[in-house]
């Protein structure tokens, strides 16, 4: 017991810095390569923010613990449009634009409906984890489609203090490879450390909810926040850098990835009888991300006292998940 929560402790420090870090990698390499930030922040740090959510659910899959992979998944889902742009936004309104919303956010909707819609029978087949994997490269070939087709999101190279360069100058090109390589190399450890600090976070939690018997089904939502903590670490750095849409792309990208690439290699891995995962429970996850769509489709933007009902929601949403 004192050993789990040593972990949590631990864990919960270096994530904090090591999100942090991830972060501004994130910010600079869209810079640097003119390419969005919402792009960097679904497909490297959303997607690289879900690896919790990934080894969780592969392995709880190959013992034979599909309700366990696939609950992790739901909380997960849940947990990123409740807690983690929850308490972005308390920080900072989390606005986007319009057609950022329409596009991607639609895209992470189905993404999330079709899922609900696989589990709706309580049974999961190994053909639908291949075609909801086949789904995942056809959402990243739009994303990568919707990003270069879009001048306005795209941000001018810029340099580690924010002055841009002549391009022309080889001396800037030799500088240029030279910072933008060393910040790859501190994204990738950065994300390298906040996925192990998750997971000794997430063995400590595990732990104390095994020390107090609690059951499959709730432990698969524990291990869902749990595994989210990247997100909400990463969410939060993002949030405290004034880069909303980084926080938006971080969660769209983790949700279109838990949905089609976990749950799919969960299926192929260990596809069987769903026993826990209920209808009124795939209802609440795709109620609330539409409710999360709506509130930035609005007004553009998530405002601290929407953000304050998504944590509302997540709280309502625990306590449901333990009764």
């Amino acid at each position: 017991m004192l050993l789990d929560v040593l972990r949590i402790i631990g864990g919960l420090i270096a994530l904090i810095y090591a999100a942090d870090r991830l972060a501004k990698s994130a910010v600079r390499i869209s810079h640097a390569f003119g390419v969005s930030v919402i792009f960097i922040g679904a497909v490297v740090v959303g997607f690289g923010t879900s690896v919790p959510e990934f080894v969780v659910s592969a392995l709880a899959a190959l013992e034979g613990e599909l309700d366990l992979a696939v609950g992790n998944v739901v909380s997960s889902n849940v947990s990123n449009v409740t807690l983690v742009l929850g308490a972005a936004a308390l920080i900072t309104p989390i606005a986007a634009r319009r057609r950022v919303i329409k596009r991607e956010g639609a895209l992470m909707f189905a993404s999330v409906a079709l899922l609900a819609a696989f589990l709706a029978n309580g049974w999961l087949d190994a053909w639908e984890g291949f075609l909801l994997l086949g789904l995942l490269g056809v959402a990243i070939w739009l994303m990568i489609r919707w990003s270069s087709s879009d001048p306005d999101a795209v941000s001018d190279p810029i340099d580690g203090e924010g002055e841009s360069f002549d391009a022309a100058s080889l001396a800037d090109i030799h500088w240029w490879r030279k910072e933008v390589g060393k910040e790859i190399l501190i994204g990738v450890g950065a994300l390298i450390v906040t996925i192990i600090a998750a997971d000794f976070l997430l063995d400590g939690v595990i732990g104390v909810g095994v020390h107090f018997g609690l059951s499959t089904l709730f432990l698969g939502l524990i291990t869902g926040v749990g595994t989210s903590l990247p997100e909400l670490a990463a969410g939060i750095a993002a949030a405290r850098n004034r880069e909303p849409e980084l926080v938006l792309g971080n969660v769209l990208g983790s949700n279109i990835f838990n949905s089609l690439g976990v749950v799919g290699l969960a299926a192929i891995l260990g596809p069987g009888e769903l026993s826990a995962i209920t209808v009124p429970l795939l209802a609440i996850m795709v109620g609330i991300v539409f409710v999360a769509g709506a509130f930035a489709l609005t007004g553009k933007r998530i405002n601290r006292t929407e953000g304050g009902i998504l944590l509302v929601a997540f709280v309502a949403f625990v306590v449901y998940a333990f009764v």
